[in-house]
């Protein structure tokens, strides 16, 4: 039984006993002691003075004295005006650290298969052009989010779907067809992505200096883009596109897989994954067919144009186009599309879509949407909204070049990290390949848990050097301190010393030891609450405070030299614990934990 119910019960005991009054556990508020103060938990006495009729003091003394001579877990208690601060005893602290040892996968619950469905959408790329430093943000937060819906006993699907149609694609085909001579990612040595990412940035290039020459000769700049022959031109390769004409085609395939080979290999370094991936190629046609369908059961109606629109006046939303005149489909229709595939294909109980906070509003319409169309997920869809990432140089952009690609951004790092630790020393005596393994698991943790600790609704400017840190609220501090328990754990192993499956009672402990198997405690509290807010800086977050609360316990208390058995196989016991959870909290923000470092 947690510490709060047990408390909850003993104290709906007291008010019985002491003021003849029967109350529910709602009135019961306790939280945990604040830190300048001594005990784990706090009585808030003044709900329960209309039941007393006492001073807050007096009420919170009367109840604290019952509860010490009633309640065996109740060690001690000190009152500070309307709040009661709860010691607990040290034997309910091992009994906890035991039920913790016990249980490899603390805080994480299992799924059943009658346990819910929540897919999540994450990634979203364009096939024209390389993950960038946005993409990395979404990656990560959608794959930590699919983690942490799964640990808290939901059943998860991990989707993507791929942008591999549109204007912006056919540019980079034009621009390779015409500056490209035949160049492949093989014949050049680039991945895939960046090669057509490159063609992407060229074809901006030359169609700006052809509007500049139009400029020049007197058109307006509207006239300008609108006349530019390199963006007629590739007006004209989408309709073929879309015509189904057999080059254009084929050239779209191959370029794409180009660009499929590259994202592959970003992912697996990324250490993201997906279970289905959906191509707007596929579901714009399903998209046109669901309005379509709409529309003649007068869900949507038809302009004089031939356009398609939805009315949502009446949910206090604008007028929302869903097919163009051409009877071309917009994003809105291919969503609808996609949502019909994925409905089709899986019996979803919840949808989260993980995109950036400038399409608030298109998801706004499209639960209301999809709500109309008959998906019985559609209204309770979920948009994990968060905030755009830059660089301290400022915002970035694609068309010109000026965006850091992620296989970039991991590859720096990397290096990064394998600097830091070499000038540190914390390479010394491993082998080349350990040394660099270990310099990939920090270079990408501290990159991973930089953008993950930040509430994921705030915009946020990621700072490499910041992040590589081996002090404060970084991933290499985290990543160093389970690797320094890791070290411990060995040296003991190789002393011959055990840690038992039980830890004996018996063993009076310190308060910061007793702070740390609260902490541990919580973790249960942790991983729900990230789940419930859609949020895994709370994960990150706790990992760091657990983290940093260790670290001072092993500054102020010896563990391998303790004289006194008991104590010291305790604190092995704890400090094995502390290691377990922090490899699980960062498990499920997608980063590992080194050995040894």
């Amino acid at each position: 039984m947690k510490i709060e119910d047990k408390l909850t019960a003993s104290i709906i005991g007291a008010i019985k006993e002491l003021y003849h009054a029967d109350v529910s556990a709602a009135m019961i508020q306790l939280q945990k002691t604040k830190k300048e103060f001594e005990g784990h938990c706090t009585l808030v006495v003044f709900p329960l003075l209309r039941l007393s009729k006492k001073s807050p003091e007096q009420t919170a003394n009367e109840i604290g004295e019952y509860l010490k001579q009633n309640e065996q877990t109740v060690a001690a208690y000190n009152v500070i005006k309307g709040f009661l601060n709860i010691t607990i005893a040290s034997e309910y602290w091992i009994s906890v650290l035991n039920d913790i040892h016990a249980n490899p996968q603390w805080g994480i619950s299992k799924a059943n298969e009658k346990a819910p469905l929540v897919m999540i959408e994450y990634s979203s790329p364009n096939t024209n052009k390389p993950l960038h430093l946005g993409h990395v943000r979404n990656n990560l937060l959608g794959n930590a989010l699919a983690n942490i819906i799964a640990a808290n006993g939901n059943r998860v699907v991990k989707t993507n779907i791929v942008n591999d149609r549109g204007i912006h694609i056919c540019k980079s085909m034009l621009a390779w067809l015409k500056y490209g001579n035949g160049e492949t990612p093989e014949s050049s040595g680039k991945k895939g992505d960046h090669l057509v990412g490159d063609y992407y940035v060229a074809f901006d290039k030359h169609y700006k200096a052809e509007v500049a020459d139009l400029m020049a000769k007197g058109l307006s700049k509207e006239e300008a883009e609108a006349q530019s022959p390199l963006m007629q031109e590739a007006r004209e390769m989408l309709r073929k596109w879309e015509a189904g004409a057999p080059e254009v085609r084929a050239l779209w395939q191959k370029m794409n897989n180009w660009v499929y080979e590259g994202f592959d290999a970003t992912y697996r370094m990324m250490g993201v994954s997906f279970d289905k991936i959906y191509y707007e190629s596929n579901t714009y046609i399903e998209g046109k067919k669901k309005v379509l369908e709409g529309l003649g059961k007068g869900l949507f109606y038809r302009k004089e144009d031939g356009s398609v629109w939805a009315d949502l006046t009446p949910e206090g939303l604008d007028q929302k186009l869903l097919l163009r005149a051409d009877g071309t489909s917009v994003y809105m229709t291919q969503d609808i599309g996609t949502a019909e595939q994925r409905f089709a294909d899986y019996p979803i109980n919840k949808m989260i879509y993980v995109v950036g906070n400038e399409q608030n509003y298109h998801f706004q319409v499209l639960s209301i949407l999809l709500d109309k169309l008959g998906f019985e997920w559609g209204k309770d869809l979920v948009h994990f909204s968060y905030g755009m990432v830059e660089l301290p140089e400022g915002k970035m952009k694609s068309r010109e070049g000026t965006v850091v690609d992620a296989d970039d951004l991991m590859e720096a790092m990397i290096q990064t990290a394998k600097e830091t630790s070499n000038e540190l020393g914390k390479l010394d005596g491993l082998s080349q390949v350990e040394a660099d393994d270990i310099a990939r698991i920090v270079g990408l943790g501290a990159l991973k848990y930089f953008i993950l600790k930040v509430d994921a609704r705030k915009n946020m400017t990621f700072n490499p050097k910041e992040s590589i840190d081996f002090n404060g609220n970084t991933g290499p501090f985290i990543q160093y301190t389970y690797a320094r328990i890791q070290s411990i754990l060995r040296k003991a192993s190789e002393a011959n010393i055990l840690i038992p499956d039980v830890i004996p009672a018996g063993i009076e402990l310190t308060t910061k030891e007793e702070g740390l198997i609260q902490m541990l405690a919580d973790f249960v509290n942790v991983v729900k609450q990230a789940g419930t807010d859609y949020n895994p800086s709370i994960i990150a977050n706790y990992t760091y405070d657990l983290v940093k609360e260790y670290n001072q316990f092993y500054h102020d208390f010896s563990i391998l030299r303790e004289e006194n058995e008991s104590v010291k196989i305790f604190r092995l016991a704890l400090s094995r614990n502390v290691g377990k959870i922090v490899k699980t909290a960062m498990g499920l923000l997608g980063i590992e934990v080194p050995e040894r470092m």
